[in-house]
């Protein structure tokens, strides 16, 4: 190691959606976040389909990229320099980046254990996720972090760890991306622990975080400041729009504009009874998510606190109204830039693409909050 070494204090994110591309430069100054610059591309990306014959869904179905020949390098290639040209026009001084992975391709999973090493804990994680994977397990990333243990855990010597597994080809594929953009990607995470840094931090309560994007809707349920579940459902933005586009008799193309000055309505001003389909299949993928972990072991006795929406069509006032009628919690939009140090002239700017940018700006957050 060189003794003139600087340590790194500028931290790229990048979140690659199915509607563009998102990234967030922050410098540190003083252990906090320094917005430097930002960028999003408008593009209709796609790319999970165009990489993977739209197999976008995590069971043994999914398609390997490989298999594809030269069609996965040559998406590759057009998502990177989309992403290069993103990094020029943005102005971001830095080469190297934290990347997220898309919910629907990522296993995702809490283990029971007995008290081991840490040799032996890895053991016995590949020895039982390999009941539930997707894929062999030899095309599978894995990681897993053990969870603090509670006193009662401790009495019966037994851990609770949080396992993620990825595709390797997906991992490979991101690589490529990055390579043609002429960036080094130094860390790939799941979209889940990004939207934690953003919104939860250091907080340990029990929180659930929805995140809308444009073809689905995302839900974690944070607890001790970690994801401990993740499910998906393809309703996102897109419904949200075809529903407005149908209402109002106008293009695709402007429904996007209107849910942004749908936002400054106010409450109870958007009937929500327009949006009942979509609604009703997120309040029950909510109520079911906080019903499977109460009931899991050692959950029993805890209280969700809160809601937080993120996502383009979070903005939607009759998503927030709606769920805070359902559920005996506080139900809010989050603010991803809330421990974010920028210019005070930004802030109208930076509150309306807030929700789109929220895995962007957690990723960015990652060596400089932890």
């Amino acid at each position: 190691m060189s003794l003139f070494q600087k340590k790194q204090t500028s931290y790229l994110g990048v979140d690659i959606g199915a509607h563009g591309i998102k990234l967030v430069e922050f410098k540190q100054s003083k252990n906090r976040p320094q917005l430097w610059t930002y960028g999003i591309t408008h593009e209709s990306t796609n790319i999970h389909a165009g990489a993977f014959g739209g197999n976008e869904t995590n069971d043994a179905t999914l398609t390997a990229s490989g298999e594809h020949g030269d069609t996965s390098d040559e998406q590759a290639k057009k998502f990177g320099l989309w992403l290069k040209d993103l990094v020029k026009k943005s102005k971001a001084t830095t080469t190297t980046a934290i990347a997220s992975l898309p919910v629907s391709y990522i296993f995702h999973t809490l283990v029971t254990l007995p008290e081991s090493d840490k040799k032996r804990i890895t053991q016995l994680v590949r020895a039982e996720v390999t009941k539930f994977l997707p894929r062999p397990i030899e095309e599978m990333q894995i990681t897993h972090q053990v969870i603090p243990q509670t006193k009662i855990e401790k009495q019966k010597k037994y851990v609770r760890v949080l396992v993620t597994a990825a595709p390797k080809f997906l991992i490979q594929f991101y690589t490529k991306i990055f390579q043609y953009a002429g960036l080094q990607l130094t860390e790939l995470e799941t979209e889940a622990f990004a939207l934690t840094r953003s919104f939860i931090g250091k907080d340990q309560s029990t929180a659930m975080i929805v995140d809308i994007g444009a073809e689905r809707s995302n839900f974690f349920i944070i607890d001790q400041g970690l994801p401990m579940t993740t499910r998906s459902i393809q309703i996102g933005g897109n419904h949200f729009g075809k529903i407005i586009d149908n209402t109002l008799g106008i293009e695709t193309a402007m429904s996007k504009q209107v849910k942004y000055d749908l936002s400054s309505f106010g409450p109870n001003k958007v009937d929500p009874t327009l949006f009942q389909e979509p609604l009703g299949a997120m309040i029950k993928e909510i109520q079911y998510n906080f019903d499977v972990f109460l009931r899991q072991v050692g959950n029993e006795g805890k209280r969700p606190e809160k809601i937080i929406l993120t996502g383009g069509s979070a903005v939607i006032p009759a998503i927030q109204e709606r769920l805070q009628k359902e559920f005996p919690m506080k139900v809010f939009i989050g603010d991803p830039w809330a421990r974010v140090v920028y210019q005070e002239r930004l802030k109208q700017r930076l509150d309306i693409i807030g929700p789109r940018m929220s895995v962007s700006i957690g990723l960015a957050m990652r060596n400089i909050l932890g």
